[in-house]
């Protein structure tokens, strides 16, 4: 389990190094190209300039006023993010950071915890046929996942009679489901407080809006208009990460609920290998 981890945030390094060098280099070839561009701008302006007839020149004057400033998509965050209000906006990017933190922290274990029951289940029984309760109990050992875990801690207590097995599997696999769940607390918390701060920085803005207007003694639609716009960003922002985190926090429950079925499904398969292996023992 650990060095399937290592592997893993191993490979997040390098994805994470490869994208930082091509920015790296994407932005130096940016730098080159606007360097090359102003220094044919600085070789125009040094050449004689060709007087043009005033309509060309007003015409040319409106097409360059007229072409908008194109942004990324990173300046466009930034700028929407000052704008909402950095004290509002902080806080609902942390709840998204440690969602987010969260969610792949729990895919990565349920990854991890997915077991082929129906094969393990054959590797259980012919242990029991070949080598008894210990070599099934060797399988189980040496194989990852909660199902494995369930049925080393029935095969442990063999002895004690198959009443004692049987109780002990449900009451492990309690356990184990309780395990799988953990997290999801924390990932329902953070889907409940981005919006409701999105709303509250809305608020907030709104009676700020109100506030300038009183000041101005004018219900100038300049001073309405930003306020507003100011004050819905907080909102939406809001409402994108309790999105984000939403439809992540439906995957987890769904695999959640495959596991558990897996579980509930293999044990009763398991103790009917007991049985069985009882009888014929």
């Amino acid at each position: 389990m650990f060095m399937q981890m290592r592997k893993f945030f191993s490979l997040l390094t390098v994805v994470g190094l490869l994208t930082f060098g091509a920015t790296n280099w994407v932005m130096g070839q940016t730098t080159q190209v606007q360097q090359a561009t102003n220094t044919q701008m600085v070789d125009d302006t040094t050449q004689p300039a060709v007087e043009q007839p005033a309509a060309v020149q007003a015409d040319t004057a409106a097409a360059e006023m007229a072409v908008p400033e194109e942004k990324g998509l990173h300046q466009v965050f930034k700028t929407k993010f000052i704008e909402g209000g950095v004290p509002w906006m902080t806080p609902i990017l942390i709840l998204l950071i440690i969602g987010l933190a969260i969610v792949i922290e729990r895919i990565i274990y349920l990854n991890m915890a997915t077991t082929n029951t129906e094969k393990l289940l054959q590797k259980v029984e012919e242990a029991l046929k070949t080598g008894g309760i210990e070599a099934a109990k060797e399988v189980c050992r040496n194989t990852r996942g909660p199902v494995a875990s369930i049925f080393y801690q029935g095969l442990d207590r063999y002895d004690q009679g198959l009443d004692v097995v049987e109780k002990s599997i449900v009451s492990y696999g309690s356990v184990q489901s309780s395990s799988l769940e953990r997290g999801l607390t924390w990932i329902s918390l953070a889907i409940a407080l981005a919006p409701m701060l999105g709303f509250l920085g809305t608020v907030v803005g709104m009676v700020g809006a109100f506030d300038a207007i009183e000041v101005a003694g004018d219900i100038s639609p300049t001073i309405v208009a930003g306020g507003i716009k100011v004050a819905l960003l907080t909102t939406i922002f809001g409402l994108i990460v309790a999105i984000i985190l939403q439809v992540f926090y439906n995957y987890l429950v769904s695999k959640i609920e495959s596991l558990v079925s897996a579980m509930e499904d293999s044990s009763i398969s398991m103790m009917d290998i007991l049985v069985h292996f009882q009888r014929n023992k």
